[in-house]
């Protein structure tokens, strides 16, 4: 599969499973998300649309994305996300999206020490969880993929 097509993949994925959560309303208007990695703004800019009434809390390194796709500086936590994502420890999020798989193994193997503890100790029971990286967790229970998500493209998660 080339390169191009594998983010096709990956994004028609990303977004069958984002659009499953709204259609299948798994989690209310009340409940904070958390976007692990901003980049471009694009994923960002879709759940903002899908969930308009809900605060979205944004991590990323520094800030890359286009300005019609930025959140607002409230909303947006710049750092390591490692180490940034700490202070939302049993916050009680409802719905935490994280794309920050880099598609380098050694570099992915870095990210996994950490990520799926940090999901699991920021969501509250019940939450839901997506991610481009699997987050095998105890605490988070893998959900069926949706009409459209490719295995392996993304993973989806329940809280316990």
């Amino acid at each position: 599969m080339s390169r191009l097509d594998s983010f096709i993949s990956r994004m028609h994925s990303q977004r069958a499973v984002l659009n499953h959560i709204k259609d299948q309303s798994m989690i209310g208007p009340d409940g904070v998300i958390l976007e692990i990695g901003l980049g471009n703004g694009r994923t960002y800019d879709h759940i903002r649309e899908l969930f308009p009434d809900n605060r979205i809390i944004v991590f990323d390194r520094a800030v890359g994305s286009h300005p019609d796709s930025t959140p607002p500086e409230a909303d947006l936590i710049l750092g390591d996300i490692k180490e940034t994502i700490r202070r939302f420890d049993g916050k009680n999020i409802a719905f935490a999206h994280a794309d920050i798989g880099t598609a380098y193994p050694e570099k992915d193997a870095k990210t996994l020490t950490w990520l799926p503890q940090s999901v699991a100790a920021a969501l509250r029971s019940g939450g839901i969880a997506a991610s481009g990286l699997p987050l095998d967790h105890p605490e988070l229970e893998p959900l069926p993929l949706p009409a459209g998500a490719e295995p392996g493209r993304t993973y989806f998660y329940r809280k316990r």
